[in-house]
């Protein structure tokens, strides 16, 4: 199983007065504190929100092996169980972290309900996670800067934000390369279309209006205004829509 590192995302201390948690995922390319901070930020001040970070992203340490979504998931999950300390748990990612989500909802543990941001079932094809794969092997992360610029954020964004969307870019340079590729591979393999159906807990399922990657058609409520990285286009909106689902499914 993955070591993987956790981040407290709301206040500076761990709470164990809180009444929900919430463990929040990043997307491939992303530390979680850049990508969520903001978000954090908005959500109930009753609730503690952690997030964990991909291997060789944000905080986390290279990857040292090939790993699965799968084995990501069965890794929250087992770390959430533990910070939850019986309090409600829920769960919500962004792309590689809603991929996550996907996983950790068809075997939900100790989560009661799952939020999936600019992510599906499966998200693109294996071969062309295995070509990035490669690309990212010969050019590094950097070579991935304008390429992620255009898919990551609606149009206006970078121009509307400047200093959101400089930061993320510039923390894609810094990813360790392999653990980016091997994070690529484990998006080829990964496909839980015929399960999902099938979820025991409640499962929302969200995406930008402009994204490309998971585009519209595939997730069941638009978000207006973003792309791929809503918690940071447009935070006021996505903290609102996990608020308004977590408080609903109690």
């Amino acid at each position: 199983m993955p070591d993987l590192t956790f981040t407290q995302l709301s206040g500076d201390q761990p709470r164990t007065d809180a009444e929900r948690v919430l463990v929040v995922g990043p997307s491939l390319g992303t530390g979680v504190a850049d990508l969520w901070s903001r978000c954090a930020a908005l959500l109930p001040a009753t609730w503690q929100v952690v997030g964990w970070d991909l291997p060789g992203h944000g905080a986390g340490a290279p990857a040292t092996t090939v790993f699965t979504v799968e084995e990501l998931a069965a890794a929250v999950r087992d770390r959430a169980a533990g910070i939850a300390a019986g309090r409600p748990v829920s769960y919500a990612g962004v792309s590689f972290g809603g991929a996550v989500g996907f996983a950790i909802a068809v075997e939900p543990g100790p989560f009661d309900a799952v939020v999936t941001l600019a992510a599906a079932p499966r998200i693109g094809t294996p071969e062309g996670w295995h070509d990035r794969a490669a690309y990212v092997r010969k050019a590094g992360t950097a070579a991935m800067v304008e390429g992620s610029a255009a898919r990551w954020f609606a149009p206006g964004f970078l121009e509307r934000d400047p200093a959101t969307g400089s930061a993320l870019l510039l923390a894609l340079q810094s990813v360790d390369d392999e653990s980016y590729a091997l994070a690529c591979e484990a998006l080829a393999a990964f496909d839980v279309r015929d399960r999902v159906s099938f979820a025991p807990v409640p499962l929302l399922s969200a995406g930008g209006e402009h994204d490309v990657v998971v585009t519209p058609d595939q997730v069941a409520v638009v978000i207006p205004g973003v792309a791929h990285q809503p918690t940071a286009e447009d935070p006021v909106a996505t903290a609102d829509l996990i608020r308004e689902f977590l408080e609903a499914t109690r």
